[in-house]
């Protein structure tokens, strides 16, 4: 009885690793609708506990800077940048590529709270982690 137990526990914890998926979300559009189609879809997963990180690029990148005006996205009336900051108080880990900031203009000051710059070969190692699933909007 005793090693039954064992073996369905250990069994269980293998079954909850192998779902405990990873989602990498990269985000390049500058339409609102495509942003929060993919922000919509990170949210989803960090609801099933996968880790989430998101990455901002090009006109995306946008969706990170303090002040920025955006559309309301019905039907829940929030804007692409509400979703990210959403998605930040949740756990999810969000950059903006290295490419963004200087060539906009921008310093790391102008992003909201929890948005950082990405480095390019922590991004790399992780992609090529097993278990990280990818979109691209």
């Amino acid at each position: 009885m005793k090693k039954s137990l064992i073996i369905a526990a250990a069994l269980l914890s293998t079954a909850a690793a192998v779902h405990a998926e990873e989602l990498f979300v990269n985000i390049h559009s500058g339409n609102a609708m495509a942003q929060g189609a993919g922000l919509v879809l990170a949210g989803q997963a960090l609801e099933q506990k996968a880790a989430v990180r998101v990455l901002l690029c090009d006109a995306a990148g946008d969706i990170a800077l303090v002040g920025k005006e955006m559309p309301t996205l019905k039907p829940r009336n929030v804007t692409p940048q509400q979703m990210l900051q959403g998605l930040i108080k949740a756990g999810a880990k969000v950059e903006v590529c290295a490419l963004y900031l200087p060539n906009t203009g921008k310093q790391a000051s102008d992003l909201i709270a929890g948005v950082t710059p990405a480095k390019p070969a922590e991004v790399a190692a992780h992609l090529l982690k097993p278990g990280v699933n990818t979109l691209a909007f």
